[in-house]
């Protein structure tokens, strides 16, 4: 049987002429930090003191005996490195293995016999990317820095929301692996159900010695404890199983069913009166079907994802590396981030084409929670060369990473790539390229295909936004995918209300993080929107620029005031997002997903995170627990599709009819009651349903001293007729009781409310009563005379005067 040998301990990293302690996993960075060598780029503005880090190469040694290597008890010895980053050269006792030139491909090297000194030699990304733009020739980009000429974590080199942190070392792990006779070299499981029965198609791929060219071997594949069984010879270096399962469990996302996993083991066997096994491969499997409607109707193109037969509203967010160091990122941490994801409501990550292709751990544990994975193929925001070396390098990129994750079940899409098919034709690229490659070969031929040929089972779309083909515009909203960029750039977040997409695959609005995580990023900085530390942790061009106009269109702008205006820029984040998803959610199924930008961070920045750079939910996040709650109660200003006036919709993603019972109350700015009415709206399942107000119940247009509130069991929507700086508010006046549930000192606290008046966006920072303090809820409007629970845990200060400290709510302007 084959043996591995974990090659994780032992490790130095050459610095001038020292060698320091190396981890692997891991990257120079992270062992120069251990090292105490260069200081934590996170923290203030440290990051632009260790940007030389990227700028050299580096070398990382071991010692491998001759008994690790020796092929006594096996044939064959293989180094199997599974993450390179980037441009190596690796030798073992100074003879040369070979030369690597992709971060996102696994590496084999024969070393049977061989021991000694083994190095790997990495080259500095930025020379890497010189010498292969001397071959290929310039190429736009939207950033000033060199990442379509390597096949690198593109985000490493910097985004509009993290650090140019430039990596080099072993950043997956490495092993020996031991063997004779054969072993997998792949296996490709294409799973499907029809008619209730799951089949599992397995196609392996057999690598054999010398001298076990001519022996006769067999692979078994063997599905749960028993529940199929197929075994057939190996012919060659290839193999083909069929497996039935009959009543299959189906796989479903999260809010449509449960997430039944099957084990999948496959053994390649020696075919002799023993029956040697050589080499075995386990995962697990699910059956669901999976396709993509992207059928033309009167509203245009649509975009609709269909699991099991089952049409689905996307509730998705858009997921980035974890850590700037992705080696860092551990299955547990992936696990605590995905559970947080599951927690708002979401069914669907799409993994951006910046970033990686992420450790099977985050796809086992997305497996495991339901959540539906749009994986990009790693292109994003430039004009890549077709040419080689890039070529050869995309393609085995490709087929690598397609053949590990397919077995996943919540893989449902690949996609080409993010915004380059839109950058072609808007933003100045076609004319400059002057006939030059830039990738639309890799999005429109190359790319489906490899997924065609490996992995049939699961739909391809060729880039994010995309309206189908080149007939419309890539960026139509009529057709495809849609990312909404103009609002937050140019305009108010109430103009999301203004077209309805096919797609929404990516939208955002900006917010600062947590207090406690810029306490421990910004140590000792008098904070402020633009003091030194808050600007270094702002990428975006005019960030701060465009979280004020945000602000100011609705609030008055502090002055002075950073408690202030941090609370008020969380506020407008959650209510733009609030805003777009309310809106096209109630035109489900015209449009047919929502995708957020973005769900975590890399590093502590402003962005438009939804949890922060250490993990802290913003009220964003409270916020899309909302929104993509199975039931949600919206009120909508008329938008001139025929429903004239505000708007009621109740929208019903959940598997039965909801009958719901609404009051709507047209109420003052002191809470007087102006006039009531309830209505009795019942709902079918997976069904939005949109009426107007009675006229009656809806405030004068232009009024500033009357709003409306819909209410239906314990959800609420306030709609009001003006912005909230011009709005009559009273003075907030509420009682703040602290109760202690658990007992005095245990950190575990009840904030009890009470209301005497219009409170409006109540949120408790729960990060100001201790580092690791959490609340259970976000912004809350109360009216006058309601009492609200909030339950905190964590929280190292608990008394009354530090409570109150940590609440605020809209003000009067």
């Amino acid at each position: 049987m084959k043996e591995v040998l974990p090659l994780a301990e032992g490790w130095s990293l050459r610095h001038s002429d020292n060698l320091l302690p190396a981890q692997v996993p891991g990257c120079v960075h992270t062992d120069l930090l251990t090292a105490g060598l260069i200081p934590d780029p996170f923290i203030e503005a440290n990051e632009p003191d260790v940007a030389w880090v990227g700028q050299r190469a580096w070398t990382y040694v071991r010692d491998l005996a001759a008994t690790d290597t020796a092929g006594e008890a096996h044939e064959r010895t293989d180094l199997v490195f599974d993450g390179l980053d980037t441009a190596a050269t690796i030798t073992l006792d100074g003879r040369e293995l070979g030369r690597t030139r992709n971060m996102h491909r696994r590496y084999r090297f024969d070393v049977t016999g061989l021991h000694g000194l083994l190095a790997v030699d990495f080259a500095s990304a930025y020379d890497e990317a010189a010498a292969v733009r001397e071959l290929t020739g310039e190429r736009p980009n939207v950033y000033p820095e060199p990442f379509q000429y390597i096949r690198k974590m593109a985000c490493s080199f910097g985004w509009d929301w993290g650090p140019t942190l430039v990596t080099a070392g072993i950043w997956r792990p490495a092993r020996l692996e031991r063997w004779s006779t054969a072993r997998l070299a792949d296996v490709r499981p294409l799973v499907t159900v029809h008619d209730g029965t799951g089949r599992v198609e397995v196609r392996v791929e057999v690598e054999r010695t010398a001298r076990g060219t001519a022996r006769p071997l067999a692979v078994r594949a063997v599905v749960g404890d028993g529940l199929a069984e197929a075994r057939c010879t190996v012919d060659g270096a290839h193999a083909v199983l069929m497996l039935e399962v009959p009543d299959a469990a189906l796989w479903w996302p999260r809010g449509y069913g449960s997430q039944p996993l099957y084990d999948l083991e496959v053994t390649l066997i020696e075919e002799d009166t023993e029956d040697r096994p050589l080499d075995s491969w386990h995962r697990r499997i699910g059956f669901r079907t999976v396709e993509l409607d992207r059928s033309a109707d009167e509203h245009g193109t649509g975009f609709t994802l269909v699991v099991n037969g089952e049409r689905i509203f996307a509730r998705g967010v858009n997921w980035i590396p974890d850590d700037v160091f992705p080696s860092r990122i551990t299955p547990e941490r992936y696990r605590t981030r995905l559970r947080q994801t599951a927690g708002a409501g979401v069914d669907l990550v799409r993994i951006w084409g910046g970033g990686i292709y992420e450790d099977d751990a985050f796809y086992d544990a997305c497996d495991e929670l339901g959540l539906m994975v749009w994986q990009d193929f790693l292109f994003a925001c430039a004009a890549y060369p077709e040419e080689q070396p890039l070529r050869g390098e995309v393609e085995a990129e490709a087929r690598d990473n397609v053949v590990r994750l397919m077995p996943h079940p919540s893989l449902v899409l690949w996609n080409g790539n993010n915004e380059n098919l839109w950058g072609f034709r808007d933003w100045d690229w076609e004319p400059g390229l002057a006939g030059d490659s830039w990738g639309g070969g890799y999005y429109l031929d190359l790319l489906p295909r490899i997924v065609a040929e490996l992995d049939p089972t699961r739909p391809y779309s060729a880039g994010s936004p995309w309206s189908g083909s080149w007939d419309h515009h890539p960026n139509d909203p009529a057709h495809g995918t849609y990312h909404s960029w103009e609002v937050w750039n140019r305009r108010d977040y109430a103009e999301y209300r203004d077209s309805v997409p096919r797609f929404v695959s990516e939208f955002g609005w900006q917010a600062p993080p947590a207090m406690a995580t810029l306490r421990r990023a910004l140590p000792g900085e008098r904070l402020a929107p633009d003091s030194p530390g808050m600007l270094h942790h702002q990428k975006a061009e005019d960030g701060n620029g465009k979280l004020n106009r945000g602000v100011e269109r609705h609030f008055g702008l502090p002055e002075g005031d950073f408690d202030r205006w941090h609370y008020l820029t969380q506020v407008v984040q959650a209510r733009a997002i609030a805003t777009g998803i309310e809106h096209w959610r109630s035109h489900w199924p015209v449009c047919a997903g929502t995708i957020v930008w973005q769900i975590n961070d890399c590093w502590p920045v402003s962005s438009w995170a939804a949890i922060d750079g250490d993990g802290r939910l913003k009220p964003l996040y409270h916020e899309l627990r909302r929104v993509y709650a199975d039931r949600l109660l919206t009120l909508q200003p008329g938008d001139g599709d025929g429903d004239g006036g505000t708007v009621l919709a109740v929208v019903n993603q959940s598997a039965e009819p909801w009958k719901a019972r609404v009051t709507l109350r047209r109420l003052r700015a002191d809470g007087a009651e102006v006039a009531r009415q309830v209505l009795d709206v019942t709902v079918p399942a997976r069904a939005a349903h949109r009426q107007a107000v009675p006229a009656d119940l809806v405030p004068a247009q232009g009024s500033v001293k009357e709003f409306l509130v819909a209410d239906s069991a314990d959800l609420r929507s306030v709609h009001l007729p003006v912005t909230d700086r011009e709005f009559a508010y009273p003075v907030p006046h509420y009682d703040v009781v602290v109760e202690s549930p658990m007992g005095p000192g245990t950190g575990s606290v009840e904030v009890v409310v009470t209301a005497h008046t219009l409170v409006r966006d109540l949120l408790l920072q729960a990060d100001r009563l201790g580092p690791d303090a959490v609340c259970d809820t976000g912004l809350r409007t109360l009216l006058p005379g309601e009492q609200l629970r909030l339950r905190v845990t964590g929280a190292t200060d608990t008394g009354a005067n530090a409570v109150r400290a940590a609440l605020f709510c809209v003000e009067p302007a």
